[in-house]
């Protein structure tokens, strides 16, 4: 039973380590600012390319 406990805590924390790592990133990412799209001028110059 003792291993089964050990298991569960080491699970645990790994859970609540992901989570904290996942709302740091969700925060950086965030903190940018607005998302910009590329200029309309670029989008045509490289669909002419094509």
């Amino acid at each position: 039973m003792e291993r089964s406990k050990l298991i569960a805590y080491v699970a645990g924390a790994i859970s609540i380590v992901l989570a904290i790592a996942y709302l740091l990133v969700v925060l950086l990412l965030d903190s940018r600012g607005e998302m910009v799209p590329a200029p309309v001028d670029m989008m045509t110059l490289v669909f002419q390319m094509f």
